[in-house]
């Protein structure tokens, strides 16, 4: 029963004298949230009778507090639900309450909140209790009739009301499905009031949890409530390698975290040249490959066929533009980025090879005589510097 309460919330249900039960929240739960906002700073004249309540993983509604019971998060609450009560957990209360209804674009002026009845006393929870214990089971055997009745769809969760006489089966399909068949044979075999309810594959891997990639908690199971659509033009403008595997997330669908960054990068971006116009040199033609928007380089090189060496040069934003002036000019500049330049050979196979056309050490400095002064570093590691020097 721990790891379902787990489920809502709750870490370890505790009872008071006076009859009432309150959680110790689970900081780790989903979509939880923190009252940065001590009571202190709020003024003692403000009444704040709207309250947040959670239910299982990332079910939360919001509810107004017409008897004024004093409620702080972790209390188990029984509130209004259609038909009957539900059971919930107070996640939130005070202003901050406000905050959190404009981030689900809930106009409190006008929404309609449904009532919070009582503080859930001993009968309360044991209905609670028993609703919840059934969950798993539920689950498991509405997916084995779904599949009797070859429907096309997953069963990924079932939620009971806190009263009992209600179940939500949360469901993911492909297509359009018919399930008045199947809503049917559930009621007959659970005796409860059913409530289907579709959801996308990044809700169902909200609901479920898990670790990404990164090593933290999925951002749609731990703050993320507003879906946007991902596409690979977003790993594109980012110069991400196109890899499914490593671009999707548990979900099967592109990882939400690829918008992220997205703005930073198109916002970087407006200030360079089109990379769809070549670049023309006394060597040839050159093209453009990839783009290092942080660095402010683009790297460009000739067109070959089949599996020739591909060598690349990188040539800053500016010098970029500098030639492609020069060009509308009719002016064919002789290098891209001058005698100190450094390429990139991609060989067959994909393999990178770095060819430097200078060298590591520090630049050698010729003397009146035409000899050379970089004899001191005969015997000492590559790339030695003998520190600041004058005049440099």
């Amino acid at each position: 029963m721990a790891d379902d309460l787990i489920s809502r919330g709750c870490n370890c249900l505790m009872h008071d004298a006076a009859d009432t039960y309150f959680c110790k929240i689970d900081y780790g739960t989903k979509l939880h949230v923190t009252n940065w906002m001590p009571h202190g700073m709020v003024s003692p004249c403000k009444v704040f009778d709207i309250v947040e309540v959670r239910f299982k993983n990332t079910r939360k509604g919001f509810y107004n507090n017409v008897n004024g019971l004093l409620l702080k998060a972790g209390d188990v609450v029984a509130v209004e639900a259609s038909p009957g009560h539900d059971i919930g957990i107070v996640s939130l209360t005070g202003e901050l309450v406000y905050e959190q209804m404009r981030r689900y674009g809930i106009d409190y002026k006008t929404a309609e909140f449904r009532k919070i009845y009582r503080k859930a006393r001993t009968n309360d929870i044991e209905k609670w209790k028993e609703a919840i214990a059934r969950e798993h089971d539920t689950m498991i055997q509405a997916r084995r009739i779904a599949a009797d009745l070859n429907l096309m769809m997953k069963i990924g969760d079932v939620e009971y009301q806190g009263d009992g006489t209600k179940a939500i089966f949360y469901y993911i399909a492909n297509d359009r499905v018919d399930f008045r068949e199947l809503i049917k044979v559930l009621a007959a075999t659970f005796q409860v009031r059913i409530e289907m309810k579709q959801i996308g594959a990044r809700q169902e891997a909200g609901r479920i949890g898990g670790i990404g990639p990164c090593g933290r908690e999925l951002c749609c199971s731990s703050w993320m409530i507003n879906f946007v659509s991902v596409s690979t033009q977003a790993a594109r403008y980012q110069e991400l390698s196109l890899n499914p595997k490593k671009l999707a997330g548990q979900c099967i669908k592109l990882k939400c975290c690829l918008n992220y960054e997205l703005d930073a990068y198109l916002d970087r971006r407006k200030d360079f040249p089109d990379p769809s116009v070549p670049l023309e040199t006394r060597d040839g033609i050159m093209v453009h490959f990839k783009t290092d928007v942080h660095r402010r380089m683009m790297w460009y090189g000739p067109k070959v066929s089949g599996n020739e060496p591909l060598t690349l040069t990188p040539v800053p934003v500016e010098r970029v533009k500098e030639i492609q002036e020069l060009n509308k000019k009719g002016i064919k500049v002789k290098t891209l980025v001058g005698d100190e330049e450094v390429t990139e050979t991609l060989a067959s196979g994909n393999e990178k090879v770095l060819n430097h056309k200078i060298s590591d050490s520090p630049p050698v400095h010729k003397k009146n005589d035409g000899s050379s002064s970089n004899h001191f570093h005969k015997g000492k590691p590559r790339g030695f510097s003998r520190g600041p020097q004058p005049g440099r």
